[in-house]
């Protein structure tokens, strides 16, 4: 499979930022990676355009590696684009407790206590909460609702 050899021509400051980024050595190893390799492709100031292959084995990547981060560079309004990694828009699965499902924890945890019991445990309004509200809570869960609102059982 052939790839493109797309031509880099960085600014003087994008070329800066980047050489920053990679000497500090503070940064994911994914985004200096990414930075040498726009470095490397950089075409400004008279440099002699590196190869892909030559690039590729320099580093360690992929040809195909290098061609998404030229494309991602070129498409993008700014270098950090190309080399920092997209935030992702929604989680990778829909979180168990939603607000609602938390407030009725903590209603639950507020009201007076079952009979014959003192007090409730963790396990008792998960399995109270799964019978009214949800199909299923782990007593962890509701120990981890309970925690960010500060709610201690005593």
């Amino acid at each position: 499979m052939k790839y493109l050899s797309l031509v880099i021509c960085l600014k003087p400051e994008e070329r800066t930022d980047l050489e920053a980024l990679v000497s500090k050595g503070s940064a994911k190893s994914r985004e200096i990676r990414r930075a040498n390799i726009l470095l490397m492709a950089d075409t400004s100031g008279g440099r002699k355009r590196m190869k892909d292959v030559v690039i590729s084995q320099a580093l360690g990547v992929s040809a195909q590696t290098i061609s998404k981060v030229k494309k991602t560079y070129l498409g993008a309004a700014n270098p950090s684009q190309a080399v920092l990694r997209k935030k992702r828009v929604t989680p990778p699965r829909e979180p168990k407790l939603t607000g609602d499902v938390e407030s009725r924890i903590i209603a639950i945890a507020c009201s007076p206590a079952p009979e014959g019991r003192a007090r409730w445990t963790l396990r008792l309004i998960a399995d109270k909460v799964k019978l009214d509200y949800c199909t299923e809570i782990s007593h962890t869960a509701v120990a981890t609702a309970l925690k960010k609102t500060g709610f201690t059982l005593t």
